[in-house]
């Protein structure tokens, strides 16, 4: 056991020597280390949020869970916010605000963190866009570039909306764009679903909006249901719960070619934040309104017929 003091508050990392990932070997302290080191890039995506988290206290050997409420036994410094159920009730979440808890989160098992898309200070008003492009298993990462692309093609080219991409850290990519506002979940998913039907009209025999795997026939989805109260999209530099301890990675669209979903790991991480910034950071994407976007895409819809 080891203390790690941040800003007075004093942190117990434990078991440093528990081997999470099995296939290769990354252990709990190295895990600790990852975050410690880079937590200014994950606290920019998820500071102020409230936050979903993924744990596996005993490692990818071990039962894991997805977890919404606030941890109990957390120390009275972690954040918290109480989110109105639609169903009727009252969830304690729990916010990150700094690396003390990030680091409290991880020594109690958690590895991935899935924040919402509005702040903990107006939960019914997200601030970003999210699609995320999910291949069929057993298919070919490039149909899931081609899709991502498609995706950024009608954004960039048709609406006029600067955008970015980031590796799933899993199978696909997520395509975002930030918001201005006051908006609705409402608005937000209205509009990618829009988006989604009208590329989905253009390549049946490669896009799907459906969310059943059955009824997909090989094809790639634009899941567009991240953009609702209460949902969730893994962080941006968020470790994922899979075997080799991939990290879900801004990229560069002129990256998009030649990289991977679950390129980026724990154990090479690093070396590509020494050769290159982070591609987000002073990218020049620009929030935007999507008030002045709704007849444009209404029109793109008529030609699509949806």
């Amino acid at each position: 056991m080891t203390v790690r003091t941040v800003a007075g508050r004093d942190v117990r990392l434990t078991s440093l020597d528990r081997v999470l990932f099995p296939e290769v070997g990354v252990t709990k302290g190295e895990l600790l280390a990852y975050v410690d080191d880079h937590a200014e890039l994950l606290l920019r995506d998820l500071r102020g949020r409230p936050v979903a988290l993924k744990r596996f206290p005993s490692g990818l050997s071990g039962e894991g869970f997805f977890q919404k409420s606030r941890p109990e036994h957390a120390p009275d410094w972690l954040g918290a916010v109480d989110v109105p159920l639609r169903q009727g009730g009252v969830k304690t979440h729990a916010v990150v605000e700094d690396v003390a808890d990030l680091l409290f989160l991880t020594n109690h098992g958690t590895i991935e963190l899935h924040p919402w898309l509005s702040t903990a200070a107006a939960l019914e008003e997200p601030d970003t866009v999210l699609f995320d492009l999910d291949p069929p298993e057993g298919s070919d990462v490039a149909e899931v570039r081609w899709a991502t692309r498609a995706v950024r093609g009608l954004l960039e080219g048709e609406l006029g909306i600067a955008t970015r991409c980031k590796t799933s850290g899993s199978k696909g990519f997520h395509v975002s764009f930030p918001l201005t506002g006051p908006r609705t979940f409402e608005e937000t998913g209205a509009f990618a679903g829009g988006v989604a039907a009208v590329l989905a009209a253009r390549h049946p025999d490669r896009l799907t909006t459906e969310t059943r795997t059955a009824a997909r026939d090989g094809r790639v989805l634009i899941d567009v249901g991240r953009n609702a109260y209460g949902q969730t999209a893994v962080a941006p530099y968020s470790v994922r719960a899979r075997p080799t301890a991939p990290v879900a990675t801004p990229i560069a669209w002129d990256e998009l070619s030649r990289v991977e979903p679950r390129r980026y790991t724990v154990t090479n991480l690093r070396r590509r934040l020494g050769q290159r910034d982070d591609p987000w950071r002073g990218d020049g994407v620009s929030a935007v309104d999507l008030a002045d976007l709704a007849a444009p895409l209404e029109g793109l819809r008529r030609e699509a017929g949806v």
